[in-house]
């Protein structure tokens, strides 16, 4: 167990929550450093039209000498001591796709960090395909050293490709908010069957091990108990791990690209409190029907700025 953090006793904010409305609107309504934990499954970069939002705004790093925060004016620095800007830069100029993407997530994920509490936790769930883009900003986002895993899940379901490998993973980045205080408990994930069970005692075989970074679980069965019909629903047992590691009961919580409301169902089961955001009005109401007793609400959009 990894705990310097505050010990977390609930609170009185109400009831867990399930808000329709693009989350941009929704998450600057929300209190800095609310939520032990957040989970996001944003769309994959697959060329459908996001809002886009331009930001200038980086994390305030800690001055190395004084402690206290720079100036968000400041540049940050990250992979190999390039500046943000020239990292971004360079990966704009690699790959013209990179910035409709990326100006449609990094809002967002500048969002999640103000919004984390300090012992919390971030969990990026991408594909092959932007992973690789999101660990090198991350890391100047948080900062190198808020990096914590790079967890595989690995399936084995649909159709295979015969013209190259069948790609059957995802990425999902952990990031921390402070590396001196997140919070972590291996003890209470639930434990996994040994791969050669015949080479541990039978007193191991019998308690199980402790996951790695490569998680094997199947997708959500089409004739599974689980499945609600969202077609990108991801399966409870994940997020089960996810929740049990980096949150403890009465512990807030966030999803804003929820979908099927898994992150709901799973916090929970598990005594965790929930904020789930989508703009999907049929994400809505499966979550309606999984999620009774929760408070939904429809967000109202800013203002017009006057021209």
């Amino acid at each position: 167990m990894h705990d310097n953090g505050p010990v977390h006793t609930g609170d009185d904010r109400g009831p867990d929550r399930v808000v329709l409305g693009d989350n941009l609107d929704v998450l600057p309504t929300l209190a800095d450093g609310s939520f032990t934990l957040v989970y996001l499954d944003p769309p994959f970069n697959t060329g459908r039209y996001q809002r886009r939002h331009a930001s200038a705004a980086v994390r305030e790093p800690a001055d190395p000498t004084t402690g206290a925060p720079r100036s968000r004016r400041e540049t940050v620095t990250g992979f190999r001591g390039s500046t943000y800007e020239r990292v971004r830069g360079d990966l704009m100029r690699f790959d013209d796709r990179f910035d409709d993407y990326w100006s449609f997530l990094e809002p967002r994920l500048l969002e999640a960090w103000r919004l984390l509490a300090d012992d919390g936790t971030l969990y990026l769930h991408l594909d092959y395909r932007e992973s690789h883009y999101a660990k090198v900003l991350l890391d100047a986002l948080f900062g190198r050293d808020a990096f914590l895993n790079e967890i595989v899940w690995a399936y084995d379901f649909g159709a295979k490709s015969r013209s190259r490998w069948p790609t059957k993973h995802d990425t999902i980045l952990v990031y921390v908010k402070d590396p001196a205080r997140y919070w972590f408990d291996s003890e209470a994930v639930d434990r996994e069957p040994y791969m050669a069970p015949g080479l541990v005692t039978a007193e191991k075989r019998e308690r199980g091990k402790l996951p790695t970074d490569v998680w094997w679980h199947t997708i959500v069965s089409p004739t599974g108990k689980e499945k609600t019909g969202y077609p990108t629903q991801k399966p409870e047992g994940v997020l089960r791990r996810i929740v049990q590691a980096s949150s403890r009961e009465g512990d807030w919580v966030l999803d804003f690209f929820a979908g099927s409301g898994t992150t709901g169902a799973v916090a929970r089961a598990l005594g965790r409190r929930f904020v789930l955001v989508d703009d999907n009005p049929v994400a809505v109401e499966v979550m309606r029907a999984r999620l009774p007793g929760a408070s939904f609400e429809i967000a109202e959009p800013p203002a017009a700025s006057a021209v």
